[in-house]
């Protein structure tokens, strides 16, 4: 009999307390909520999708659909505005020899968001709530002020899409600090699509990625790239002829690619489908369909990303300023000032981008890339709304209404962005994504070093917890993004041409490295190099455990059974 029992447990089968089941991989559980219970209090998690049944078949697509959602909210951080300045930049500054690096960063983004959505799968608890109940309060309150800073400058760059989209539509009757002031609706248009349903809110934004992929693949049909350079560029991890704009295009792409706060959502949105954790064979399934469906999402957003880059490869690398000028003005175009008359080679951005592709393809083209660049700054918006309150309740322990929460990011992306556009030119406000790109490249380490600590840990993911493979392929890809990203920072920075930055710079960097080097102490306890666990405070017999190194007081009676 005892030996049955033993059986059942192994197949994934719970022991039964007082009528409730508990084991191994109940022993972490969701925080309480904050919030009383007579006070009403909406979240995305106010309904949870159903899974449906289906036993003894190891795929069944009724399942795949029924977790089809998070991975594409997902996605959309990786077509908001700035990756597809960065998409249409790479194309007209190096052609099609960088979709390889695009490739290569979505592949490396995958594998990150498998490890987000496996965090929230695994313990019920976003990567804010871990983070809260694991570091102490300042590390915990610096972490939080970092993914914050990373949240707004997302933000900012999707209110600059939104208004320069709205200025390309209207034929520039919308000035640029309207468009800014018209985001402002974005409150509340979220907060009406909130009230329809999650897997209606899931389909509209299925609705707009949509219209982007629409939108971009209108333009790809329309200049018809060279397929045999696409397929070169893609698969071929080579830059010919490339120098040192190229290579910090090719780190620009990764830096727009891999989004910080994007880590933090996606180990939240997996939250919103019915799994029991204290089921391992449930657990296990939901890991598996949410990465395939992250997979397909991703797979989509590279396609869409792919367009971008290819239509501006194919129709103006090594463009010059005068070529453009003079197709410009010969097609009637009100915005021949854009390009001076000179041999320079063409820059382009958002904006620029949709009026040479005006020039040289027709008005349709122009208002067709306005309409892929509305739609993903506003997606982008709603998804960097979820991110702010999900982060705000999972580090500080303090949910706000709705609609505070949207009011307070929307108005501190807007402020900034709204003075630049008051009293400067377009030029100036699209240059603003170069400070906001630095920006958030900076913050990358707060959101890659935490997932990898916490998924590496046993006594947060039980059997789920990486592998020897995981945990140093993942440190790895880390170190070599954060290494990137930091280059790309030295780059903007060393271009500024001010010693009086350069020394302000100085001084930011050295706080800046110390805390990262704190996370990243952690980091390598939890990946077991044990002689860094010097100041453990957990000892059990005669070993230590390194893996619960960074347990505070949760699960106290279960770290000490185990």
């Amino acid at each position: 009999m005892k030996a049955e029992q033993e059986g059942d447990l192994i197949e994934g089968d719970s022991p039964q307390e007082n009528g409730v089941q508990t084991n191994q991989y109940s022993s972490i559980s969701p925080p309480a909520s904050p919030v009383g219970q007579d006070e009403p209090f909406s979240t995305y998690f106010e309904e949870k999708v159903p899974i449906p049944e289906s036993p003894n078949q190891v795929f069944s697509f009724r399942k795949l659909w029924a977790f089809t959602g998070p991975g594409f909210l997902m996605s959309i951080a990786y077509l908001d505005p700035g990756n597809i300045e960065s998409d249409l930049q790479s194309g007209a500054k190096a052609g099609f020899k960088l979709l390889w690096v695009l490739l290569l960063a979505t592949i490396i983004g995958l594998l990150l968001q498998r490890l987000a959505a496996r965090l929230g799968v695994v313990t019920g608890m976003h990567l804010a709530e871990v983070c809260n109940r694991q570091y102490p309060t300042v590390p915990r309150i610096i972490l939080w002020l970092m993914v914050e800073l990373a949240i707004i400058g997302s933000d900012m760059q999707e209110v600059i899409g939104c208004a320069i989209a709205f200025n390309l539509l209207s034929v520039g009757r919308i000035p640029l600090w309207v468009g800014v002031l018209i985001t402002i609706t974005d409150t509340f248009v979220f907060l009406f699509l909130d009230k329809y349903g999650l897997r209606k809110l899931e389909a509209f934004f299925g609705f707009l990625i949509t219209v982007m992929a629409i939108s971009f693949g209108y333009e790809y049909v329309l200049v018809k790239p060279d397929q045999g350079e696409l397929l070169k560029g893609m698969f071929v991890p080579y830059c010919a002829g490339c120098g040192p704009v190229q290579l910090e295009q090719a780190v620009g792409i990764v830096g727009a690619v891999i989004m910080p706060h994007n880590i933090y959502l996606h180990s939240a949105l997996v939250k919103s489908r019915e799994v029991d954790r204290r089921n391992k064979k449930e657990v296990k399934e939901a890991n598996k369909y949410f990465f395939i469906e992250s997979s397909v999402a991703l797979f989509i957003s590279f396609l869409i990303n792919v367009f971008v880059v290819a239509v501006f490869a194919q129709a103006f690398y090594n463009k010059s300023n005068m070529e453009v000028n003079a197709e410009c003005n010969a097609t009637g175009s009100p915005h021949t000032d854009l390009f001076p008359l000179n041999n320079g080679t063409l820059e382009v951005d958002i904006y620029k981008g949709g009026v040479v592709l005006g020039c040289f393809f027709g008005p349709a083209a122009l208002y067709i890339w306005a309409i892929g660049i509305l739609a993903a700054g506003q997606s982008s918006t709603m998804t960097g709304t979820y991110s702010g309150q999900f982060v705000m309740e999972g580090f500080l322990n303090l949910r706000w209404s709705r609609f505070a929460r949207v009011l307070l990011t929307r108005s501190i992306a807007i402020t900034p962005t709204l003075l630049v556009a008051i009293f400067q030119d377009v030029q100036h406000l699209t240059g603003m994504n170069d400070f906001l790109n630095v920006l958030q490249s900076m913050q990358l380490p707060f959101a890659l070093i935490p997932i990898l600590t916490f998924t590496s840990l046993t006594s947060i993911m039980n059997d789920f917890a990486n592998g020897l493979m995981w945990k140093i392929s993942g440190g790895i890809v880390i170190l070599l993004v954060c290494a990137i990203n930091m280059y790309f920072v030295v780059v903007y920075v060393t271009s500024l041409n001010s010693v009086l930055l350069y020394v302000l710079s100085a001084l930011l960097s050295i706080a800046y490295l110390c805390f990262v080097g704190y996370l990243a102490w952690h980091c390598l306890i939890a990946l077991g190099v044990s002689c860094l666990d010097f100041g453990s405070r957990i000892q059990i017999g005669p070993l230590r455990h390194t893996d619960i190194y960074l347990l505070s007081d949760m699960d106290t009676d279960s770290v000490v059974e185990r």
